[in-house]
């Protein structure tokens, strides 16, 4: 095993790691070595990390990659699981419930604050590792934090725009995406009439799902509680953006309404649709398959159109670490971290991500990723641009409980299926949030 000293490599192994990175590490590296905490993995540790499946393989070969120089240089092995986007909420919270299980958990939103009291606190942790490289993104930042103490570090906003294809747009008679609401609807009947039509999930996706409800709400100036976190979801607003949505559902391919995270990508590459909101994997997937190549030269990517509330306004998904209260190795867990955050390996992992995972730290916005290709511009910023799940109220077991049942998921769907009428879906949507915001 390499000595302690070895381990924590000061600013001269930094510096030169930083070096190979690139200049876009280098201004925080002789920083970040100065200031970060410094633990000792406990005797024997090994540690257990769940995480969510990758939709980037490079992103995993990266993640594993900083994993194993961790191992090397420290002897405590990580064993990571993986799980389906939709089981890392109810196994981290079962694993958190009843104190055993995997050590970490790189899991969803405000998911952490479901159980913050079965957490270690990592607020040295996370104030040194946004002190030395340019500080955390509020929004981001907000989701890993209870008062002033870090129960969570932000790993990354995985970046969520609209996919489409250029060709089958123009077909429909547009020469540019439409920039407002309205303009999109019309481009949405227009590409439904040319056989081209969009397709966006109204199903429980953790991602896309929240991601496209949020958007249709807060864009119309709708929102589920204000700043005393009083539910106001039944509101005129959101009675707009309801109507909206039904009116957007009407050009959709049938189906969209049991839509996971997984089946708008599938629907994309398999031209059903020809137009929706996802992450860059969409791209990626049709880029590396040669009977798509016709497809992946045709895509583009756009943020979200801009609604009656006159701004950019979207929900990105968004990822946490969190050392669990039960593990037996909380020193080696607090290592780990620290060595993923460094400069040298925060940068490779993103660089690995091709554009999927958004940087928690501006230290690493100019990461030469962002502009390697024009498809990344859309996804460059979501870090930066991205309103947290419980706006306009403050984050807590209620705003994670909500967004946990799909309160607003549900809404949507209700009413574009006809399940509900538009006013009914509102008013049990107000139900059901009012019986987390009342505890």
């Amino acid at each position: 095993m390499i000595k302690r000293r070895d381990f924590l490599a000061g600013s001269a192994g930094l510096l030169a790691a930083s070096a190979v990175a690139g200049p876009f590490g280098r201004a925080f590296a002789q920083g970040a070595a100065a200031a970060m905490p410094s633990y000792k993995p406990e005797e024997g540790a090994s540690l257990r990390l769940l995480r969510w499946v990758p939709f980037v393989p490079a992103e995993e070969e990266a993640w594993l990659a900083n994993t194993k120089k961790f191992t090397d240089a420290t002897g405590v092995a990580v064993r990571i699981d993986k799980e389906s986007w939709e089981d890392v909420r109810p196994k981290a919270a079962v694993a958190a419930n009843v104190g055993s299980g995997p050590d970490m958990v790189m899991s969803w939103f405000d998911d952490p604050q479901q159980y913050p009291d079965k957490l270690v606190d990592v607020t040295e942790l996370g104030t040194a590792i946004g002190g030395a490289n340019g500080g955390w993104y509020p929004g981001l930042e907000s989701y890993a934090r209870r008062g002033d103490s870090f129960i969570a570090l932000p790993i990354c906003a995985i970046g969520n725009a609209v996919i489409y294809r250029d060709s089958h747009m123009k077909a429909a008679g547009f020469s540019e995406f439409p920039k407002d609401t309205a303009g999109f609807l019309e481009l949405c009947k227009a590409m439904q009439a040319k056989g081209t039509p969009a397709g966006f999930p109204h199903g429980k996706a953790v991602g896309d799902g929240n991601n496209y409800a949020h958007w249709l709400l807060w864009s119309h100036g709708g929102k589920m509680v204000d700043e005393k976190g009083t539910v106001t979801i039944n509101s005129p607003e959101t009675l707009a953006a309801v109507n909206y949505a039904m009116e957007l559902y009407k050009t959709f391919i049938p189906g969209t309404e049991s839509w996971q995270d997984v089946n708008n990508n599938r629907a994309f590459l398999a031209g059903q649709v020809s137009l929706t909101a996802n992450g860059v994997s969409a791209y990626y997937a049709a880029l590396k398959d040669p009977a798509l190549a016709d497809m992946a030269a045709d895509m583009r990517s756009t943020n979200l159109p801009i609604g009656p509330v006159g701004e950019s306004v979207e929900l990105h998904q968004t990822s946490t670490i969190s050392i669990f209260r039960h593990t037996r190795y909380p020193e080696a867990a607090k290592a780990y971290l620290e060595f993923m955050y460094r400069p040298e390996n925060m940068n490779a992992w993103i660089q690995g991500a091709s554009a999927y995972c958004c940087q928690p730290l501006r230290a690493f916005e100019n990461n030469p990723v962002w502009t390697s290709k024009p498809i990344h511009a859309a996804y460059a910023r979501a870090s930066a641009s991205l309103r947290p799940n419980g706006y306009a109220g403050p984050l807590g077991a209620a705003s994670a409980g909500t967004m946990a049942d799909y309160v607003l998921v549900d809404m949507f769907a209700e009413a574009v299926t006809g399940q509900s009428s538009p006013e009914d879906a509102i008013r049990n949507a107000e139900r059901r949030a009012n019986r987390y915001y009342r505890v």
